[in-house]
């Protein structure tokens, strides 16, 4: 109980010094009191799970104009909703010449808006599950509440210490490549190997300087004795996520923005 309050001082006074440094850039004080948030994740969050991925935000923080301002990609689809607007994102497979790839495989992420622009919840379809399944995803939102922030870095890696293993099969190799197909590359290590994919992000607009950032790899590594999906690193329009599967609770997924 006493190392939580002196946690949560220090995250405070971390704020606060945050606060009166970035006071140009209030996009990234947001940020933060929604890491701050993560320390009481049912109280802030709730988690749905069907064919899609949903995370919902009970206590909306970030505005629309925030991503903008922390990737520098706009989505690709923007659509009035019932409760404000939806930003769809959409990754294509393409080949090493930045080339769409027939039979078609695409991805989305959704971010779902209020009337006043905050961030309400965040999808991801059925496609990224394949790669991300949903238990595993969750604890690793779940894992951000007290997690270690790397200021130089831009980089959040999570705190898996009081979470439980979680006791569901991975996935198979044979099962992600139905879904995915053949690979940009493969890299071969002595226990493992590295499928590497390359998904461009379908944009109207880009920041001039940013190009590079609609273009996202996703790393996919299986044991090869078991052919079990055990890790998965990609970064999809400007964030960075690495997941370890089956060594969860050693070695905790890292975020970041690029």
């Amino acid at each position: 109980m006493q190392n939580r309050i002196i946690k949560r001082c220090l995250q405070i006074i971390f704020f606060l010094v945050l606060t009166s440094s970035l006071s140009g850039c209030m996009y990234w004080v947001r940020a933060y009191q929604v890491y701050l948030q993560m320390d009481e994740f049912d109280r802030n969050f709730s988690v749905v799970a069907n064919d899609e991925f949903t995370l919902q935000f009970k206590n909306p923080i970030l505005f629309s104009k925030d991503f903008v301002s922390l990737s520098r990609l706009y989505a690709s689809q923007d659509d009035l909703t019932a409760d404000g607007r939806r930003w769809r994102y959409w990754f294509r497979k393409v080949d090493g010449n930045n080339k769409l790839l027939e039979p078609e495989v695409k991805f989305y992420s959704d971010l779902n808006f209020n009337k006043e622009s905050r961030l309400i919840a965040w999808s991801f379809s059925s496609l990224f599950l394949a790669i991300a399944p949903p238990k595993f995803l969750e604890v690793s939102l779940r894992s951000i509440g007290g997690g270690e922030i790397d200021k130089e870095k831009q980089q959040l890696k999570a705190n898996t210490a009081f979470l439980e293993k979680i006791s569901d099969a991975l996935p198979k190799k044979p099962a992600v490549l139905a879904q995915l197909g053949e690979p940009f590359e493969i890299k071969d290590e002595p226990e493992q190997e590295v499928y590497i994919y390359r998904f461009l992000l379908e944009t109207h607009h880009i920041d001039p300087g940013y190009e590079d950032r609609a273009l996202n790899e996703v790393k996919i590594t299986f044991d090869k004795k078991t052919q079990d999906l055990i890790k998965m690193a990609g970064s999809f329009a400007g964030l960075k996520v690495s997941i370890n599967y089956r060594k969860f609770q050693d070695e905790a997924p890292e975020l970041s923005s690029r």
